[in-house]
């Protein structure tokens, strides 16, 4: 399922959505996130827990999105990946309105992966996709 961006990327920084989830996490469940690939394994769990309550993506959507915004702020502090904010076409494709672009050229949707990783499953795992996208970046 797909899910359109209805607003503009420019009012919030991926790296600020990062760091509001970081707090959000701390706050309410006491688990501090680090920044680090291996520390995804939290992230996949809490969206995992998030999941078996079912929710209606609707309700976690932005939540979701923060959590994609931390994966990716990971990848920015561990490899050369920098966020890039979509053009229009690039956001219709994505769904989102920000996306890392590594040194080749690729670009990755930590965001979605976010929103896939609660609609799929452990399959859509966070802390894999940003073990990939980190193995890719290094080579």
């Amino acid at each position: 399922m797909e899910h359109a961006v209805t607003d503009r990327p420019a009012a919030t920084s991926p790296a600020r959505l990062a760091a509001d989830i970081v707090a959000v996490v701390r706050e309410g469940s006491g688990i501090r996130l680090d920044y680090s690939l291996a520390g995804l394994a939290s992230v996949d769990r809490i969206i995992g827990n998030i999941r078996r309550e079912r929710p209606p993506i609707e309700a976690v959507l932005p939540a979701l999105r923060c959590f994609g915004a931390y994966a990716g702020q990971v990848l920015v502090l561990a490899t050369t990946a920098t966020w890039v904010v979509l053009d229009e076409e690039q956001r219709d494709a994505f769904g989102q309105p920000f996306g890392l672009r590594t040194p080749d050229g690729r670009m990755w949707n930590p965001l979605g992966r976010a929103v896939q990783r609660y609609e799929n499953g452990p399959r859509d795992s966070l802390r894999q996709f940003c073990l990939s996208v980190a193995d890719w970046a290094r080579s």
